[in-house]
């Protein structure tokens, strides 16, 4: 993370020192600007409003107001995608808890969020005293235990005394394990000076982590050895890439071995797609087209950073044999059925590794002979409704290196994997945790963060309704994303693992509700479309003449109109999940 490789650095100035002390409120202002935060998502409640008022003064921070908790946690998690770190600020205990899903998503996607909340005066722990916000018990544990499972660091501010250590702890263990931390401030402390608050607090230094360098050597050794005697071996890049930081020494494995290189669907923007040895995603029986056959029929492959879980696996049906595979994780490295060797971090190994692999392209060249270029989607009839599959052929050509794209859990999933990205295209979605409505939130979050960018939503109706308020929050930020909503009246996604009444929505006229939202403060512009004609006019208003607001465009389709991949995959899920008990 670019956040804290920075911290410590010769580029810090050096800190100012003043003879009166500072206050806990500006300690930990200026400690989220030194690790890369500029801007904080919030809901105020009485319980931070006086925290609030200290990280409004710090004038490197931006606080954004959110409509709910929930999204502010979204909000960070997108911001933390883009800028490395992100933080959220909401009260005690009626806020705490409705943050809570947010940051269980980004501990699952190892996003380093730091989640402060407002508690209680300092004065009222350890008495008889029953507070509102509460459940209406004496004991004001309830939030932290409830953080405990989903953040790698808690810390309860309740003493001046200690409150720099346990602030800056919190904050250095986040950097360092890539998950979420939750600071507990009591009410009353922020802004009450303590002598060990520097007025400047000194930059913090996160001594690099180092690799075994024996373990380093046998794991090289090994894994050139494995690779090296096998015909058409292959390398999948996985989500953990982000947390291990090794894009780039992935990219410089993949230059020098000459195998072909695929993504898991989670990783997908995490892996450069104009590479020349790049065939797609490998995400079993719902592959990119030619790659799951190249993958499956090598007899050798390295998964960097994966993830295996029953969705990235389409209900555990991937035909990967573990004999014939290196596992390389952030700090571990596994060799078939063999060998395995700790604390060899993955940077370290992928560059030691990429100087040991004799090229081979074999697999490439496999690849290159089966392969069909996509077919073109069918003519359509005249004002015939629009298919998903033209939706995406249009969305495929706004993309450039100044657009994201963040894809909604749903049909958004498997129809924005076939995009085929540009160089520095961003790309985002959360497929552990799979939260829908995440979208929204991230969107916000992402594009506050990543302002060279315009970034491009691709969110279903049903997911759209659990947290459409935040739209509220673009428009007031200035933001210039382009939504486009896919109304196809229900949970798609659910319908293709299990149908039933309750996949059926309430329509919206969302378009009305945007427009409603907007009230005309600030600048954004909406259009419903259910024409391919209608889709062209729209994508050529929201780049031309409203490319400076927020463009909602709100796209009708049929209720069965889904992806190929999704039906196969949803099949396969459903069959996973439905597995009878095994026999007692």
């Amino acid at each position: 993370m670019k956040a804290s490789s920075e911290i410590g650095s010769a580029a810090h100035s050096a800190p100012v020192f003043s003879s009166s002390s500072g206050t806990l409120g500006r300690h930990l202002a200026r400690r989220l600007v030194q690790i890369g935060v500029r801007d904080v998502f919030s809901v105020p409640g009485d319980f931070n409003l006086t925290l609030l008022d200290h990280l409004i003064a710090e004038p490197e921070l931006n606080l954004v107001g959110c409509c709910n908790e929930l999204n502010a946690g979204y909000a960070a998690d997108g911001y933390a995608r883009a800028k490395g770190v992100g933080a959220c600020v909401v009260t005690f205990t009626v806020g705490g808890l409705s943050v809570l899903n947010a940051i269980a998503g980004a501990y699952s996607e190892n996003l380093p969020v730091i989640c402060i909340v407002g508690g209680p005066n300092s004065n009222d722990y350890g008495t008889n005293r029953i507070l509102h916000h509460t459940i209406g018990l004496p004991d004001f544990s309830q939030e932290l235990r409830c953080f405990q499972t989903i953040t790698c660091a808690q810390a309860i501010v309740n003493n001046l005394d200690d409150a720099h250590e346990l602030i800056d702890t919190a904050i250095s263990t986040a950097l360092k394990e890539s998950k979420p931390v939750y600071i507990s401030i009591g009410c009353n402390l922020p802004g009450i000076p303590h002598p060990t608050f520097a007025r400047e607090p000194v930059p913090f230094f996160l001594a690099p982590k180092v690799s075994n360098q024996l373990g380093l050597e046998a794991a090289v050794e090994a894994t050139a050895e494995f690779l090296n005697k096998a015909v058409k071996p292959v390398i999948i890049g996985g989500p953990k890439l982000r947390v291990a930081k090794a894009q780039q020494a992935f990219a410089e494995l993949a230059d020098a071995c000459g195998y072909p290189v695929a993504v898991m669907p989670s990783s997908k923007g995490l892996v450069a797609e104009h590479h020349p040895h790049f065939i797609g995603t490998y995400w079993g029986a719902v592959s990119s087209s030619f790659c799951g056959e190249i993958v499956e029929s090598a007899d050798a492959y390295m998964f960097v950073g994966p993830i295996f879980n029953d969705y990235s696996s389409v209900g555990y049906s991937l035909l990967i044999k573990k004999e014939k595979s290196v596992i390389v994780q952030p700090n571990r490295v596994t060799i078939g059925n063999g060998p395995s060797f700790g604390w060899v971090f993955m940077t370290d190994f992928l560059t030691a590794l990429a100087k040991k692999l004799k090229r081979n392209t074999t697999a490439m060249e496999n690849y290159r002979r089966i392969y069909v270029p996509p077919g073109i989607a069918l003519k359509r009839d005249n004002e015939e409704l629009l298919r998903v599959n033209i939706l995406f052929k249009h969305i495929q050509e706004m993309l450039s290196g100044n657009t994201a794209v963040i894809a909604e859990t749903g049909d958004s999933w498997f129809n924005c994997q076939k995009l085929c990205l540009p160089e520095n295209c961003g790309y985002e979605f959360q497929m552990q945790y799979g939260s829908i409505g995440w979208s929204v939130g991230a969107t916000l979050g992402y594009a506050q963060a990543a302002k060279d960018k315009r970034v491009i939503a691709c969110i279903g109706d049903g997911s759209f309704q659990v947290t459409a308020q935040d739209i509220s929050t673009m428009i007031r930020c200035g933001q210039n994303c382009i939504i486009f909503l896919i109304n196809n009246g229900g949970y798609t996604i659910e319908v293709e693992i299990h149908d039933g009444p309750y996949n059926v929505i309430k329509n919206w006229d969302y378009t009305g509700l945007v427009d409603a939202i907007h009230n005309g403060q600030g600048k954004c512009w909406t259009s419903k479309v259910k024409t391919e004609d209608e889709l062209v006019k729209a994508i050529a208003t929201s780049t031309g003449e409203h490319k400076e607001s927020l463009c909602f465009i709100e796209v009708f389709v049929h209720k069965d109109d889904t992806s190929k991949e999704l039906l196969e995959w949803g099949s396969r899920v459903s069959a996973a999940n439905s597995r009878p008990p095994n026999p007692q």
